[in-house]
């Protein structure tokens, strides 16, 4: 096969398998809920979706793994961008403590990590972060890519490291986006309340 007509055979099979298993579209649902405007990308991997609860206009990328064991809830408007993993236990202590009577073990595990994840409103979640169990983030908060998130943080913070730090306020770059967009004062408001603070 000549290199042109091998091209155009990848070609037309990196569009054909994209069509049929990559591409994202609208329309989930969650604990009962319709969510028409959430999308979730088809190789993202859910395990124990039923403690899994999402608001709507979520949007998570490509390659995410999603625990949601001791419960996970995703808010409103949440974009949680390719490569992020979140879980909401983690049983490693164990498993060094136990060793191979970790499977067979009666009652609670010692050194047992679990707590439930909780993800604001309209929140950022960059590429290649862990957030781990018990952490939880206010809403507007925006996490660089790169991050390993653990604890409680709050409204509109801006998140970075190994560990994450608040390195910022997402308030800030709303201001000047504000002041050149004055039209759109009103969404903002209506998911980030009356904030008094908004700089």
């Amino acid at each position: 096969m000549n290199v042109a007509l091998r091209a155009a055979f990848n070609r037309w099979r990196r569009r054909l398998l994209r069509q049929l298993l990559g591409r994202i579209v609208f329309g989930e649902r969650s604990q009962g809920h319709d969510l028409p405007f959430t999308r979730i990308a088809p190789t993202v991997v859910i395990e124990h979706e039923s403690r899994l609860t999402l608001g709507d206009h979520v949007y998570i990328g490509p390659f995410c793994y999603l625990e949601a064991s001791s419960g996970l809830t995703i808010g409103e408007g949440v974009q949680i961008t390719s490569h992020v993993s979140i879980v909401s236990h983690s049983s490693h202590r164990s498993a060094r403590l136990l060793g191979r009577a970790f499977v067979s073990w009666q009652g609670p595990r010692p050194g047992w990590v679990g707590g439930e994840v909780v993800i604001g409103p309209y929140s950022f979640i960059g590429p290649h972060t862990v957030i781990e169990a018990g952490t939880r983030l206010g809403r507007g908060t925006l996490v660089r890519a790169g991050s390993a998130v653990r604890g409680s943080f709050p409204d509109f913070a801006v998140l970075a490291g190994c560990p994450a730090q608040v390195v910022g306020d997402t308030r800030d770059a709303d201001a000047a986006l504000l002041a050149r967009y004055p039209e759109v004062q009103a969404h903002r408001a209506q998911w980030a309340g009356h904030d008094p603070d908004a700089r």
